[in-house]
């Protein structure tokens, strides 16, 4: 998805991007161009949206599975209230200022990783170290290869792509069966499902009876991982944010996911935006920062 990316084989959630990113990229090689990354790309801003694939025709949601009361609480007295922080496509340039604005902040974080990602540098490798080390940071799996950015011709084969998502487990050390699948805003927890596009059903069909938790998201951010520019102001998102708790419009009632990427935060006006966000979330009463792997089934 980036253009500066590209040229080191990082994958991203561009769904309009159709190239496979150079395989066997040696440290030296990443290290020659160690700062490349710094110079990512407005297209970031578009990662893991629910922009549909170029080679994909629009298809219909799928309905929830499972009961879901969606009775409008129009109210701020529910307590508490769980607050998901979720960055995706780490590491990055930008997750080592993530992980200094939770131990800053003192809230938990949710990192999405890919594990080819990992392997690319030292650098990268030490900041997932540092997440791992970090107890206010969990780490779950985005894959290894993050479908090369071909979302259906990675879906067209289940079991290629959960045995991706198994690779990434065991290269990237995970603790927990918690997944989020490139490219698709699709929920799996418990007895219950949602599905954005049917080409990705079955591999999370496929994951779930494996033990795996998929999780999608309820809202989005994004900011410019260059100008450091939102989409959304702090105050419009943290609106957005209060009003999914409010009418209980969220997937689940009383918990609000956020997706948002780990190289938006290379900026001093990003890390900045961040912490704003942080700090508006931390002054209602009711509401907690919590880990994914906390989420109710």
């Amino acid at each position: 998805m980036g253009l500066g990316i590209a040229s080191l084989g990082l994958q991203s959630c561009n769904q309009n991007s159709g190239k496979k990113e150079e395989k066997g990229v040696t440290v030296d090689s990443v290290q020659h161009k160690k700062d490349s990354l710094i110079v990512v790309q407005d297209s970031i801003t578009k990662v893991d949206s629910l922009r549909k694939d170029s080679i994909t025709k629009m298809e219909a949601n799928v309905s929830y599975s499972g009961a879901k009361d969606t009775t409008v609480l129009l109210t701020d007295s529910v307590s508490p209230r769980y607050i998901y922080l979720t960055f995706d496509d780490g590491p990055l340039n930008g997750s080592q200022y993530l992980d200094s604005i939770a131990t800053a902040k003192g809230i938990k974080i949710n990192a999405f990783l890919i594990g080819e990602h990992d392997k690319m540098s030292k650098k990268l490798h030490g900041y997932t170290e540092r997440y791992k080390n970090n107890p206010l940071v969990d780490c779950y799996n985005h894959s290894y290869w993050h479908a090369h950015n071909k979302y259906s011709t990675f879906y067209s084969n289940p079991q290629t792509a959960f045995e991706d998502f198994e690779l990434a487990e065991q290269s990237l050390g995970l603790e927990h069966k918690i997944v989020r699948l490139p490219g698709r805003n699709i929920w799996y927890v418990g007895d219950r499902k949602k599905v954005d596009l049917k080409s990705g059903a079955s591999t999370a069909e496929l994951l779930h009876q494996n033990g795996y938790k998929i999780m999608g998201w309820d809202c989005e951010w994004k900011i410019n991982g260059v100008t450091g520019k939102p989409d959304l102001s702090v105050n419009q998102l943290y609106t957005q944010m209060k009003n999914l708790l409010r009418k209980g419009t969220s997937y689940t009632k009383n918990n609000v996911v956020l997706l948002t990427h780990d190289n938006m935060y290379q900026t001093k006006k990003g890390q900045k935006l961040l912490s704003d966000l942080i700090d508006s979330l931390k002054q209602h009463p009711n509401y907690r920062f919590e880990f994914m792997r906390n989420y109710p089934q």
